[in-house]
């Protein structure tokens, strides 16, 4: 099923994980609506910088989430978040300055190191953090460092 022109459902949902251990990580109705207008604000991505993108998560259904550890109010779980690389455009940093750059209304945007987590809700914040990784686990820096 195709949710844009550039996205699809499958891309959304696909996860090895939930492969490898049987998670059904099918979204219910009641978060297609949020899917669709994630699907939306990656067409605004994609058509900024202009070249195809690798969703690497999108929707978490409340087991797969756990299962990988994500935090208990995930945007994933809510239909809300991607992670994406786009390496036709350039590293995750570069994609998050455009982004910032320009008049994109997204909720969260994480520099997250290795790839780019983007979130769209209802209200949108345009809050911009940096991850900082370490033995203890995620901190989040406000801004792009």
């Amino acid at each position: 099923m195709d949710l844009s022109t550039h996205f699809s459902l499958s891309e959304f949902v696909t996860s090895q994980t939930a492969e490898r251990l049987g998670i059904d990580n099918t979204p219910p109705q009641a978060v297609m609506r949020a899917i669709l207008r994630t699907a939306t604000g990656m067409e605004g991505v994609r058509t900024l910088i202009g070249a195809p993108i690798i969703i690497s998560s999108g929707y978490r259904s409340p087991e797969l989430n756990k299962a990988i550890g994500g935090a208990t109010n995930s945007q994933h779980v809510k239909g809300e978040a991607v992670d994406f690389i786009c390496p036709g455009y350039g590293s995750p940093l570069k994609i998050c300055k455009a982004i910032v750059a320009s008049g994109i209304k997204f909720d969260q945007l994480i520099h997250e190191g290795k790839w780019v987590h983007i979130s769209f809700a209802d209200a949108n914040r345009r809050e911009v953090l940096t991850a900082n990784f370490d033995p203890a686990g995620a901190t989040y820096l406000k801004g792009l460092a």
